[in-house]
Order: structure tokens, then C-alpha cells, then sequence
């Protein structure tokens, strides 16, 4: 019976000092890696898209759960055209980080450039709610829904032209 306080109290303080780190983002404490999503940076502002993926990989490789590598290669694969694997990319940061506005903001770019306007605007809503009309990343993603989809590559077989058979002699 004396103990039935104290027993409460430090249960309480484990319970509490438990969860107040729970749905923090994970820091990022390796120096290789972040050296690693420098150098990918540097890559993909020089055009050298390949380079930057493989040094985005590796630190993924290093430490899986790498926000900013998954992050970073969703910003590979929006420059390479492919905006369905960007948006794997930012689901994929956005489960390890669920408030991260670049994350949130980059999934409804891609969306937004894909065709799935709709999307696009509900992501900014949600942005919206959660940082107000004067944050950059919803000024951002408002103005990629406002340019609407990308223009829609042709494939080689769509564009080859059919010629008429040489004739026999």
C-alpha cells in the first residue's frame, strides 16, 4: 500500500518519457551518409543523375531509414520523368517521417505532374492545414498544380512511321 504512489509515478514518467520521442524523425548520425546525400546533391545540381542515384542508394544502403536519401531519390526520379517512382520514394520518407512537409508537398508535385490533379490538391489541403498558405511548400506545389501535367512522352513503336514494302521485281 505505501508503494501504490510511488509505483504510479514512475509508471506515469516511463509511459510519458517513452512516447515524447515517438513519431520524431530519425537524425541522421552517420557522417558518411550524410556525406554521401551531399555528394548525391551535388551530382543531381550538375545534371549527373545516374551518379546521384547510386550515392543516394548507398546511404540508403548504410542506414535504411534515411528520410532525406528517400527523399532526395524521389527528386531523381521527378527529373528522370518518372514521377510513379517518385511518388513510391516520398510514400516511403513520409512512413518514416509522417509530418514532413517536403515529403507531402514532392508526392503532390509528382502527382500533380502525372495527371492526378486531384491528389495533388488534397496533399495541398493537407499541407495547408498543417503549415497555412505561407509556407514555400505549399506555394510550391500550388504553382506545379496550377502548371497542370506533364506532356505525355511518345514511345518509339507510337512515332514509327510504317513505309510501303519495296516492290519485287
Amino acid at each position: 500500500m505505501r508503494y501504490t504512489p510511488i509505483a504510479a509515478a514512475i509508471s506515469l514518467f516511463v509511459a510519458v518519457s517513452a512516447s515524447s520521442s515517438f513519431g520524431q524523425a530519425p537524425v541522421t548520425t552517420n557522417p558518411h551518409v550524410a556525406e554521401l546525400i551531399d555528394s548525391g546533391r551535388t551530382a543531381l545540381a550538375a545534371g549527373d543523375l545516374d551518379g546521384a542515384t547510386d550515392r543516394f542508394e548507398a546511404a540508403l544502403a548504410i542506414e535504411p531509414s534515411s528520410t532525406q536519401a528517400y527523399l532526395q531519390l524521389a527528386e531523381v526520379s521527378r527529373a528522370k520523368g518518372m514521377q510513379g517512382q517518385a511518388i513510391k520514394y516520398y510514400r516511403e520518407a513520409q512512413e518514416r517521417d509522417p509530418g514532413n512537409l517536403a515529403a507531402i508537398s514532392g508526392e503532390g508535385a509528382a502527382m500533380a505532374e502525372k495527371g492526378a490533379v486531384t491528389q495533388a490538391e488534397g496533399n495541398l489541403a493537407k499541407l495547408q492545414s498543417m503549415c497555412g498558405t505561407n509556407c514555400s511548400e505549399a506555394a510550391e506545389l500550388a504553382s506545379v498544380i496550377a502548371r497542370g501535367p506533364l506532356p505525355k512522352v511518345k514511345s518509339a513503336e507510337a512515332t514509327a512511321t510504317t513505309s510501303e514494302p519495296a516492290a519485287r521485281n
